[in-house]
């Protein structure tokens, strides 16, 4: 195979579009201009003996089985990499199938792990019933109060765990802050940057050890395919992250990294479209009668607007509104809406509400979804492609209808 990378090449300077274009291709023989789609599961050798020195000492170029990696999906994780501002990369099958992997990757019976409680319902399953199932101690704090980190972090504490903007309450935490907690007791910190969205990402500037995403939404953002993501050293992906996920079988499908990977060149703008709405739309809505709160992490309401600024220039694709009237005023209001679709995905090119008490987040007990700020009113708004001035009159004549 040729590969485009071996021709010298100063990418440093370039801006993000044109990596989100150009960086990681590998082209074979053919010389293609789009990216190639390797749909194997396998590689040949041409004798036993390059199969040997193949599998003692894997080269760069090189390639053993789909489930260890794949010309396809290492484009794909070079591409990410390259835009996180990291050095590696490895693509999973699913955005929970990297957090599991970055996390079960690093950890062992008998750590610590400290986390910030506002998380997705599925990373709290990992947290609390996964790895405590398996001997790993397990602290949760309010991820907004530094103190409370400070407080919880041990000289013997192993991993911090967070969402940058958690999903679905979007509280803003102090990255950098918690990073320079944790490696002060040489803990490393893992975290989930899909709020966030790739193109607004202060992870690797903050100093996390780890970036992982759910790559469904967002890169993909068109509600084809799963995929995840994990940036960060080289070491720590093809050391630790590497081992776990090729002998665990969490490893990305090439064909989902070909379509994640053609995604990537439209990231730039889609994002900052679905962002420039998210924006317009928490200013139109906020102040409504029918409306409890508005928040938006880069919008004035928002509680923690100051830090949100300070470290990102937008605040990703989605909003929260709270209704009035609770569960049965805002169900009124969902099934009122023309537009938007109800779906429990975020960060698509289709505008999506998701109700989290009922659905993302049912599972946690009433105490718990109170603690967090997951009220019966509560509605997660993924703002898409559509033309704002129609998201607004949607969610407006639904909200005017209550």
């Amino acid at each position: 195979m040729s590969n485009a990378k071996s021709k010298t090449k100063n990418t440093t300077g370039w801006k993000t579009r044109t990596k989100l274009v150009h960086e990681g291709i590998r082209r074979s023989q053919y010389g293609e201009v789009s990216e190639a789609l390797f749909l194997t599961q396998g590689f040949v050798y041409d004798t036993a003996e390059a199969a040997e020195e193949r599998f003692v000492s894997l080269g760069e170029d090189e390639f053993i089985y789909a489930r260890y990696g794949n010309p396809t999906t290492r484009m794909f994780e070079d591409r990410m990499a390259s835009l996180e501002g990291y050095e590696d990369a490895f693509a999973c099958a699913s955005g929970m199938a990297a957090v599991n992997g970055a996390l079960m990757a690093l950890l062992k019976a008998g750590d610590h792990v400290v986390s910030s409680r506002a998380l997705f319902g599925s990373c709290l399953y990992i947290l609390e019933e996964v790895l405590g199932r398996f001997g790993v101690e397990i602290t949760l704090v309010d991820g907004t109060d530094l103190d409370a980190w400070r407080g919880a972090i041990r000289p013997d504490t192993a991993l911090v765990f967070l969402e940058s903007i958690s999903n679905p309450t979007l509280e803003v935490i102090d990255l950098k802050a918690v990073c320079d907690l944790a490696h002060a007791v040489d803990a490393k910190v893992v975290v989930d940057n899909a709020m966030c969205t790739p193109i607004f990402s202060y992870a690797a500037e903050a100093g996390a050890d780890l970036s992982v995403y759910s790559t469904t939404k967002h890169v993909d953002g068109q509600g084809r395919c799963l995929g995840g993501m994990i940036c960060g050293s080289r070491d720590l992906i093809r050391g630790p992250v590497e081992a776990y996920l090729k002998h665990t079988g969490g490893a990305m499908s090439p064909f989902h990294a070909w379509v994640q990977l053609k995604s990537m060149e439209t990231l730039d703008l889609r994002v900052r479209q679905q962002a420039t709405t998210a924006l317009a739309v928490a200013d139109a809505l906020d102040g409504h009668s029918a409306l409890n709160a508005v928040r938006y992490p880069t919008h004035k309401a928002h509680p923690q607007y100051d830090l949100a600024k300070s470290q990102a220039e937008a605040g990703g694709t989605v909003l929260t509104i709270d209704v009035k009237g609770g569960k049965e005023a805002c169900f009124k209001f969902l099934n009122a809406l023309e537009i938007f679709t109800i779906s429990n995905n975020f960060a698509d090119a289709k505008s999506i509400v998701t109700h989290p008490a009922t659905t993302t987040h049912q599972r946690l007990p009433q105490e718990q979804k109170d603690t967090l700020g997951i009220t019966p009113g509560m509605v997660r708004v993924s703002l898409g492609l559509e033309d704002p001035d129609d998201l607004i009159a949607d969610l407006r004549a639904a909200l005017d209808a209550l």
